[in-house]
């Protein structure tokens, strides 16, 4: 497996070195990270570092993942949507209520379940249980991802994500008049100190920043498009909360009296990057999913 070159940038420097290369992936956790660091497996400047080590401004960090264990997730025909796909990355529109990759409770059924069926070369630095997986969305979001498929794709598209030249635009319905056309909602991230299977805006979380425009209004409930500058967990959820216009249907973060559709109304509709090989920016979309537009039609038709 290929290594991951990591430079830090002003807004990670002065972070512990654990810190700093988890937040580059939520799929690695900083105890994962430091357990490397303690390995060996993370350099800073060609140096064994401790996990408290501060980063500073312009430091390479090289990350040696450790080799992998071979695979025990079950390939599945799960007729996934493709939206494109070559010999270094595919595109693929997630439905609502599918699992990005395999975990306590999620054992099959996943996108990457899927992904096995659908091809055998896909990147291995996210480990076994996560080939190919670049970035998440969440069960019950549907919408576009992109999937590397092998070692030197993933690297480039993380290393995109973490630069913020990744274009990722979702639609969402919220509750809510909102009577201005746009916004920006920058506030920081992190888990809820008191219900820790929640994110919260927490003064000392992870830098978050939500760019939104409405693109409808419906009495009481607002559409809205909003582009992640950031790509926190949970954060369009959490954000619009912050500001008082929650996700209609999201079970988490959402009002108590909010219409039941399954999960949060919000849908990965635009997906932007440049080719990892090519250098050509390519871009794809995605219409909502049927139930998504039948509710839209809904209140259209109540307004």
């Amino acid at each position: 497996m290929e290594d991951l070159t990591i430079e830090i940038t002003e807004e990670m420097a002065g972070e512990r070195v654990d810190k700093a290369v988890s937040s580059i992936d939520e799929d690695w956790s900083r105890s994962q990270i430091a357990n490397w660091v303690k390995e060996g497996a993370v350099k800073v400047n060609g140096i064994i570092v401790k996990p408290n080590y501060k980063v500073r401004l312009q430091d390479i960090i090289i990350v040696t993942p450790p080799e992998l264990e071979e695979l025990d997730v079950v390939p599945e025909d799960l007729n996934l949507e493709i939206v494109y796909e070559d010999e270094d990355v595919l595109v693929v529109n997630k439905p609502k209520g599918m699992v990005v990759h395999p975990a306590p409770g999620h054992a099959d059924g996943t996108l990457v379940n899927g992904l096995m069926h659908h091809c055998t070369d896909l990147s291995g630095i996210n480990g076994v249980v996560r080939p190919g997986i670049v970035h998440r969305i969440d069960k019950d979001t549907s919408g576009l991802l992109m999937v590397a498929k092998n070692d030197v794709a993933h690297t480039s598209l993380v290393d995109q994500l973490v630069k913020k030249t990744v274009t990722r635009k979702y639609v969402a319905l919220v509750h809510g008049h909102i009577p201005h056309d746009k916004g920006t909602i920058q506030a920081p991230i992190a888990r809820d100190p008191k219900e820790r299977q929640n994110m919260a805006i927490v003064d000392k979380g992870k830098h978050a920043v939500t760019h939104f425009r409405v693109l409808e209004r419906f009495g009481d409930f607002t559409l809205v498009e909003c582009r992640l500058e950031t790509g926190r967990t949970h954060q369009i959820r959490v954000h619009m909360k912050y500001i008082g216009y929650p996700l209609v249907g999201d079970p988490k973060y959402g009002p108590k009296k909010t219409m039941d559709v399954g999960g949060q109304a919000l849908h990965a509709e635009v997906i932007g990057f440049v080719h990892p090989k090519t250098n050509e920016y390519m871009e794809f979309s995605a219409e909502p999913p049927a139930e998504f537009s039948e509710l839209l039609e809904s209140l259209r038709d109540k307004d």
